[in-house]
């Protein structure tokens, strides 16, 4: 803890500087480019807010990018707003990766699914994984993949997979 506070009191280099500012520009330029629904949740106020919207309504490159820039200023000048913005994306990543984690695990399980020589072993996870899911459905989609190599079938496993896991993380 000691070290650290001896570490801001020493004088930042122009290059740390610069490092920090071109940081603080990315992340203006993120909340440019972010979805509206995930826009709406961070904890934008005031001023920040409409050059933040300002920057986002602007369509030509030139003055995206100088609006960007000013958004980064606006930033700069304001630290804990800055610091709640980036706590907010960095939550907001990590929803998005273990929603990613998520949907790689279902595609893995499909294909195990509709690899004939491991099917007894995914069903099984399957079954322990999701006691509720249509065992009978699932199986005869397996098969026909496995007869037929029915890519409509494969398609309908992950999207009976995936319907399963969001039931699932709603009753929990």
């Amino acid at each position: 803890m000691k070290e650290i506070l001896e570490k801001e009191s020493a004088p930042v280099s122009k290059t740390r500087r610069k490092q920090l500012a071109k940081q603080v520009e990315q992340l203006a330029q993120q909340l440019v480019e972010m979805p509206e629904n995930q826009f709406t949740q961070l904890p934008l106020d005031g001023v920040l807010l409409a050059e933040a919207q300002l920057a986002r309504a602007t369509k030509g490159r030139g003055s995206q990018r100088r609006q960007i820039k000013h958004l980064a200023a606006e930033l700069r000048k304001r630290e804990e707003e800055l610091l709640a913005v980036q706590q907010r994306l960095e939550s907001l990543d990590q929803v998005a990766g273990t929603e990613k984690r998520a949907f790689h695990q279902l595609e893995q399980l499909r294909d195990r699914l509709c690899d004939k020589g491991r099917f007894d072993e995914a069903f099984a996870e399957l079954v322990s994984s999701y006691p509720q899911i249509d065992r009978n459905g699932i199986a005869r989609l397996a098969r026909s993949v496995h007869l037929h190599n029915d890519k409509r079938a494969s398609r309908e496993i992950f999207r009976r997979l995936r319907d399963e896991l969001e039931r699932s993380d709603g009753l929990r």
